[in-house]
Formats: structure tokens, C-alpha cells, sequence
């Protein structure tokens, strides 16, 4: 298959009419765009991880890791919610996107590696500003943490001012993080949904995640499959809608 023939586009017209007058129908335009993900996607630019067409339990994939470079950088320089991701220049500011994904532990990270995975949006440039949900499949229920790690399985943050441990200083409540029920080495479906600064996270079609305050100023930008220190990630079945 060609990275060409990888991605499948289309757009929808969704029309809602008003009771009275049919003259007030609304119309509106969702646009879908799908990639595979069995290799690397036509136009995709790679920051600071390889990536490569993988099987991996038992499905195709593409496989993503920081490379040697970065793993032996700095925290907060090379990684640690940072730009470290493939980036898919597909236009995105409200709308959904949805994708498999897979975490686990690659042996070249810190102890407090934890799987890292996940999504980057809004990405703008080569990533000078982005927002990013992402997984830390070792904190999740199945894989029995003790607290308060059992509650950030999930992490949302924004490039490059609120990072995760600035959101949890500012915001003991931990709003910005919660519990998810996954594991490391399992596939699981992550869903975002955005619309004008409100996010929903779903794992596996389950609601655990819902914020009412991003923290930055929504701005179309791409989308980046996002992965961290001690992570190989596992991406496949890429779906982003628009409206």
C-alpha cells in the first residue's frame, strides 16, 4: 500500500432543518479523514521519535520511540511533555479524533517511566504550541497502583506553559488528570472530542475524562502521535473529524 493509498478522505453534508420556516435550515460540514496507520502517512514529519510499519498483537501498526538522541537529552528539553511526536498535517480545531493505541515500557527510561502515549492537537509550526491527552498505562486501574497514581492514568497539558507538573502544582484538584481503566502492552481506544476550549476523553467508549477550561486559546493546527521517555507506542486506525 502506498502512503498515498494509506490516507482515506471524505466529506460529509449534514443538514438540520428548523421546524418553520424550511427557509432557517442550518447546514453543516463535517470532514473525515482516515489513515491506517500501517506505515508512515504521506506528508507525516517525524520530531525527536522514529517511526516504522510494525504488527504488533495482532495488529498493524505504526511503531514510535524517541530516538537514542533524545533519550539520552534533558527532561524539559528533549522529552517530558515536550514535542516529541509524528506530525500529520491534517488541519484540526473542533471535532473528534480517535485512534488505536498501544504503550509499553521499552527499558530506556527512568524508573518513574510510566508508558507514555497519546495524542497532540492543535499543533502549530513544527510544534512551537500545541495540547496533547495522553495515557500513562502503568498508572491505570488494571495495572493496580497505589494512590494517588490509581487517578492519573490520563494527562492532559498544553505546550509549551502548562505542563503537567505545573497543572498539578496550580491545580491540586486534579482536574487535568484522572483514572482510566487500562494496562501497559494493551491495545486501547483513545478518543478526543474538542469544541472551542471543552475536551472529552474517552477510553475504550467510556467517558473518564471532561474539562471545561483548556488552557490555551483553541487554534486549528496538526496532529501529532505523541510518545514520551522509556515508551514504545503502538498507533494504529487514525480517524479525525472536523466541523
Amino acid at each position: 500500500m502506498s502512503a498515498v493509498g494509506d490516507m482515506r478522505a471524505r466529506t460529509v453534508i449534514a443538514v438540520g432543518l428548523a421546524s418553520i420556516p424550511m427557509a432557517t435550515a442550518l447546514m453543516c460540514t463535517v470532514r473525515a479523514q482516515e489513515w491506517t496507520l500501517e506505515q508512515l502517512p504521506s506528508g507525516a514529519t517525524l520530531h525527536k521519535v522514529t517511526a516504522e510499519p510494525a504488527e504488533y498483537k495482532g495488529r498493524k501498526a505504526l511503531k514510535v520511540e524517541l530516538t537514542e538522541a533524545a533519550t539520552r537529552g534533558k527532561p524539559g528539553i528533549d522529552f517530558r511533555d515536550m514535542p516529541t511526536f509524528v506530525l500529520i498535517p491534517a488541519t484540526f480545531k473542533n471535532g473528534t479524533i480517535e485512534v488505536d493505541v498501544l504503550g509499553r515500557l521499552n527499558e530506556k527510561g527512568p524508573p518513574d517511566a510510566r508508558a507514555f502515549v497519546g495524542l497532540a492537537y492543535h499543533v502549530t509550526g513544527r510544534g512551537e504550541r500545541f495540547e496533547s491527552v495522553y495515557l500513562r498505562p502503568l498508572n491505570g486501574r488494571k495495572a493496580n497502583p497505589p494512590p494517588p497514581r490509581d487517578e492519573r492514568a490520563i494527562q492532559y497539558y498544553a505546550y509549551p506553559d502548562w505542563k503537567f507538573d505545573r497543572l498539578r502544582k496550580e491545580h491540586p484538584d486534579g482536574r487535568f488528570e484522572s483514572g482510566a481503566d487500562i494496562n501497559a502492552d494493551e491495545w486501547n481506544s483513545l478518543k478526543i472530542a474538542v469544541e472551542n476550549g471543552r475536551l472529552s476523553v474517552r477510553i475504550n467508549g467510556r467517558e473518564e475524562l471532561a474539562l471545561a477550561d483548556a488552557k490555551v486559546a483553541p487554534a486549528a493546527g496538526s496532529i501529532g502521535l505523541w510518545v514520551d521517555i522509556g515508551t514504545v507506542g503502538y498507533f494504529a486506525n487514525l480517524r479525525v473529524t472536523t466541523r
